[in-house]
């Protein structure tokens, strides 16, 4: 078997639930090995019942499935099937919160309101609202319709906010593709539709079936998440918290947030900090909230709240006996964790109706009555913890600081305190200089079959050696948090003398007194959307398509159906983006070279993948460099 060593928090935690006698992912990946070949390489088929159809990869078995459906064919089918699980994730995501906003300015949702007005306004001029004379309750229900029709609307139409967010340029190529999308529901329907047994057997227009999804993705679901969120919420700015396992509070009611949904987690917060009496009565020193995935994300980047774990180590935390609530919404939750709570006093609480756990505790919260439904689940908590009170527990020694919260508008607002009429210039003048020798958004959850390498490190360090900067959302965020990527005394340790300079710069003009972090916080997984917003800032500033940007994207470490669907929408975007491991495509020999090769000529993009970190590391150079030479800097 495989010996893996992961880094020392993770493997205390690992070390402890076997001292204990208790079962983790590790254990279960180790039972599961060796892995299904067929399904890794893509080419097993169970579209109907004449299967499950497999192709020989060797050429000696079969070849087609019963129906005659080529390798190529199951491939691309199966691809972009895994691309609407993605996509549905994101844009049921944003749909949720979108109809909860509406629900607010109709008095229906009382619990929540406009924390952001600025946004509002930009977003609703963006969309061609009339704003002039209005009152914000207005103006903010024609954006919820507006956003709504991106679910409704019958017409040959483009997505709302598609118009609203993607470059020009982009919209021009997509609709010279003909994969403008106009509906994010009927985008999904038809893939699904396409790929049942009997429908499309062409590979390549099932791959542009995929690149279709991805819009759906970037626009439908990331775009109208991130801007409805921070209406609600508030746009972050950046601010100082502290990362790790370690920030669980032995003498304090300890709150696990875990999940992707802010409309949970903001309550939460809110009424743990109005009963924090209650748990002092108890015998509580207080109560803690921090933070678990994307839902940590969205809580550290406007409220400070410690950033307590990634994906993998979500239910490892429990490991720690010191939880005394994990309180879940939706994606990214390992139904082990309840296994593991069952060991300890400690309470896992569901709280959608499509997510529940056997043996969990459900509390169904809906936005209609989010208080009342957020003040149980953190009593449900504190009586949790009079059962722990007393008791011996675990918590790992070590924390690390960060800045977090780099969205676009807290990045403009520095760049403007050095050129005010044009912020963006800076950056421009430093990437043509080289000191700036290229920007890497790096995405994803951590993969328990890869963290062990060490796999997003050492990318990261190859990257600002380089002076390439980074930026980060999504469990990546939670890993170079951890890693002390995101703290000034990273810049000095571990940058290039061009990218230090520049930070150094920033910084002082920040008012911060010390550089800027090296690696960019900008947020939970749908703030990809930030990411692509700067992009094409930059692009438009510079007259260029986003594709001949100097700059790329990675999941060094994918793990879910998003980091595909997310991907393929940069893909569409023209970007270069690595994967590893590979995804389930190296079955069919047509979707590799489209992927990898003929995308180029279509949008610009190219799928890269390569597990080696140096590797990955010097493919991604390479591809900067040739951005670089193209645009004559």
């Amino acid at each position: 078997m495989l010996q893996r060593r992961y880094d020392n928090i993770t493997q205390s935690l690992f070390d402890r639930a076997q001292t204990l006698g208790i079962e983790t992912g590790l254990d279960r990946l180790e039972r599961q090995e060796p892995q299904c070949a067929f399904g890794q390489l893509g080419s097993c088929c169970r579209m109907c019942y004449m299967g499950p159809c497999r192709i020989d990869p060797f050429g000696n078995g079969s070849q087609r499935g019963v129906c005659g459906a080529t390798v190529d064919t199951i491939v691309c089918r199966n691809l972009l099937r895994e691309e609407v699980g993605g996509a549905a994730s994101h844009a049921g995501h944003a749909r949720h919160v979108m109809l909860t906003f509406k629900k607010m300015l109709e008095g229906r949702a009382p619990g929540y309101k406009i924390t952001d007005r600025e946004k509002l306004m930009e977003v609703a001029r963006g969309l061609g609202i009339e704003t002039e004379g209005r009152s914000d309750e207005e103006i903010a229900l024609e954006v919820a319709d507006k956003a709504l029709e991106d679910f409704t609307r019958q017409d040959d139409g483009i997505l709302n906010w598609m118009r609203l967010r993607a470059p020009e340029k982009a919209i021009k190529k997509w609709e010279k593709l003909g994969i403008l999308v106009s509906n994010a529901h009927n985008e999904i329907e038809e893939a699904m539709h396409r790929t049942s047994m009997g429908n499309d057997a062409d590979p390549v227009n099932l791959l542009l079936g995929a690149l279709r999804i991805g819009l759906v993705d970037g626009y439908a679901g990331l775009h109208i998440a991130t801007d409805f969120q921070d209406i609600m919420f508030g746009t972050p700015r950046v601010r100082k918290i502290e990362a790790s396992p370690g920030v669980l509070e032995p003498n304090m009611v300890n709150i696990a947030m875990h999940g992707h949904n802010p409309l949970l987690s903001e309550k939460i917060l809110e009424r743990a900090g109005r009963l924090s009496d209650e748990a002092r009565a108890q015998g509580a020193e207080g109560i803690n909230v921090v933070g678990v995935c994307c839902t940590g994300n969205e809580l550290t980047m406007r409220h400070n709240v410690p950033m307590a774990a990634h994906n993998l180590q979500s239910e490892l935390l429990l490991l720690t006996g010191a939880v005394d609530a994990m309180v879940v919404d939706v994606q990214c939750i390992w139904p082990g964790s309840q296994r593991i709570a069952e060991c300890f006093h400690t309470k896992v609480i569901t709280t959608e109706p499509f997510v529940k756990i056997p043996g969990a505790t459900h509390i169904a919260f809906e936005p209609e009555e989010a208080d009342q439904k957020a003040e149980l689940i953190v009593k449900e908590a504190i009586e949790a913890f009079t059962r722990r009170k007393g008791r011996d527990v675990f918590i790992p020694e070590g924390k690390t600081t960060a800045l977090v919260g780099f969205s676009v508008e807290a990045i403009i607002d520095v760049l403007k305190k050095i050129n005010p009429e044009d912020p963006l210039m800076p950056v421009i003048d430093n990437i043509k200089s080289g000191n700036i020798f290229g920007a890497v958004g790096f995405a994803g959850c951590p993969s328990i079959k890869l963290r062990h390498t060490g796999m997003t490190e050492k990318m990261v360090r190859e990257m600002l050696k380089n002076n390439i900067l980074v930026v980060t959302t999504g469990c990546t965020a939670h890993i170079c948090a951890q890693a002390g990527f995101m703290n000034t005394d990273a810049t000095e340790k571990y940058c290039g003398e061009g990218l230090k300079a520049v930070l150094s710069a920033l910084g002082d003009a920040a008012g911060l007194g010390a550089p800027l972090p090296p690696v960019w916080h900008m947020g939970s997984c749908v703030d990809n959307s930030r990411i692509a917003s700067l992009l094409g800032a930059l692009a438009d500033r510079l007259g260029v398509d986003v594709s001949d940007l100097p700059v790329a994207g990675s999941a060094p470490e994918l793990v879910q159906e998003k980091a595909i669907s997310i991907g393929t929408w940069l893909l569409a975007l023209g970007l270069l983006v690595h994967i590893a491991p590979h995804p389930r495509i190296m079955g069919s020999p047509v979707a590799v070279k489209v992927l990898t090769e003929g995308l180029r000529d279509l949008t610009g993009g190219r799928a890269y993948v390569e597990l080696d970190p140096q590797k990955a590391s010097e493919g991604i150079i390479e591809h900067i460099r040739e951005r670089r030479k193209a645009l004559g800097i």
